[in-house]
């Protein structure tokens, strides 16, 4: 006995969070001719560490580390 009464008291939260609501019943209108941009871009830096790149003559040209633009 205790054990359905225990599991009747495990399982009121999933039937009490199945039952329908004004939410879940509320209307959801979608205009495909209507288009507006909300998408904002934010610039942040990335810091790019200093390394060797080879010349076309074969020799080796040092580039300092700088920051890049990474949206």
């Amino acid at each position: 006995m205790k054990r359905i009464f225990v599991g009747a008291l495990l399982a009121l939260p999933l039937v009490i969070g199945s039952l329908p609501s004004q939410a879940s019943a509320a209307q959801i209108i979608v205009r495909p001719g209507v288009h507006t941009n909300n998408l904002v871009a934010y610039a942040h830096k990335k810091w790019i560490r200093g390394h060797w790149v080879r010349t076309a003559n074969g020799h080796r040209h040092w580039v300092p580390g700088h920051y890049v633009k990474v949206y």
